[in-house]
């Protein structure tokens, strides 16, 4: 199916509020027939992802649901914990599931490689909002996701050198330190944020990986290394919870220098578990804040779903509307709904045109914002790559 089909059901939400209308989940049971997915990390040390992401989907459903009242489709969780073996449990599972049509997510690299065997198998549909390894949409690699993977995020080595562009911005004589998690996201965006800083010019003190599994860490080898190499800025590639306790311990140590990291680390829980040692943080994400869609659309989320729009709710949104307008459409089997995402095109919320490409990316993505951490709050600061 080439014709467009914009996706109408944010623009209806917008409608119903500016008349006076409230969009509300069912007060009744309701049997579903068919169901959508969401996987990510619901419980563990980056939980915090999942949990803002799957809100996302529930506002989606919601808003579906009131728009089809004798055809509603449930929701499944698969929490993964956003780690390759946590998958591995989750995964066959889910496959064989066959009254979920599609997924939302898996949200992290290492979950969605350990995903592919069983949902490829499976011919189950995935669109992930958050996923950016550049190998899970490269054909020649062994973690393609092709032909059921498709990505709304923009990849690492279009994300890799906007944080360096980032991290060194208004540093004079920028002397960096680059540390990973050695997670497959973490080392492949450190690959790319090294290319680049050598591009810049900038001098690379030094680099270091760290167990990304282990939270409570001990730091101090790489701090010393770190004020051995006189860095002033410090980039560090890998997920949220560990990236809180690294920088902690790096403030308490006494850098003032800046520190950096990527959309591992966009989320609110990394200011929670860092505290004032997250303030002035550069982070990066290919991802659009919900809240500029508007006041009204907003408000009615968090009135939905009980929280207020957080990390990657833009885009878990849209890939959970993308899924929900072939079902509506009548794509109601892995293998129709497939077709319908592979050859569909959509509007987004923010008016963004959506189509993908035979491997699974966004066509004509490419855009990543900065963000700094001021006062406790993420701050958007715009496009930057």
């Amino acid at each position: 199916m080439n014709k467009k089909t914009k996706i109408g059901v944010a623009l209806a939400a917008v409608a119903a509020l500016v008349s006076g209308g409230a969009v509300a989940t069912s007060a009744h049971a309701v049997t579903y027939k068919y169901y959508i997915a969401y996987q990510g990390p619901l419980t563990g040390d980056n939980k915090q992802t999942g949990l803002d992401e799957i809100a996302g989907v529930k506002y989606a459903l919601a808003l579906y649901n009131k728009a089809h009242p004798t055809a509603q489709v449930g929701l499944k969780q698969v929490d993964d914990q956003g780690s390759g073996p946590g998958a591995s449990v989750v995964a066959p599972g889910t496959a064989k599931d066959k009254t979920i049509l599609a997924i939302v997510g898996p949200a992290f690299s290492g979950a969605s490689v350990a995903s592919f065997p069983y949902y490829k198998a499976a011919g189950l549909p995935l669109i992930s909002p958050s996923a950016t390894r550049v190998t899970l949409t490269d054909p020649a690699s062994p973690d393609f996701g092709g032909p059921v993977f498709h990505r709304l995020p923009s990849k690492d080595d279009k994300q890799g050198p906007a944080l360096a562009k980032f991290a060194i911005q208004g540093v004079k004589t920028p002397v960096v330190y680059v540390v990973n998690d050695q997670s497959s996201y973490g080392t492949g965006l450190d690959g790319y944020v090294q290319s680049a800083l050598t591009t810049l010019g900038a001098k690379i003190a030094g680099k270091d990986s760290v167990d990304g599994t282990n939270t409570t860490l001990d730091f101090s080898a790489t701090i010393s290394k770190i004020k051995n190499g006189a860095a002033n800025v410090v980039i560090y590639s890998g997920y949220y919870a560990q990236a809180a306790g690294f920088v902690k311990q790096l403030r308490n140590s006494g850098y003032t220098g800046i520190f950096a990291s990527g959309d591992g680390t966009y989320d609110p829980g990394f200011i929670d578990g860092a505290g004032d040692a997250a303030e002035g943080a550069r982070l990066t994400a290919s991802s659009a804040v919900f809240q500029d869609a508007g006041k009204a659309i907003s408000a009615d989320f968090k009135k939905v779903t009980g929280n207020a729009p957080g990390t990657y709710a833009t885009e878990d949104f849209d890939a959970a509307n993308i899924i929900l307008a072939g079902i509506a459409k009548g794509n109601t089997t892995r293998a129709k709904l497939l077709a319908y995402i592979n050859t569909g095109s959509w509007t987004g919320l923010m008016g963004n045109k959506i189509k993908f490409d035979k491997n699974g990316d966004t066509a004509g993505a490419g855009f990543i914002n900065g963000f700094l951490v001021t006062g406790g709050t993420i701050i958007s600061k715009g496009q930057i790559g």
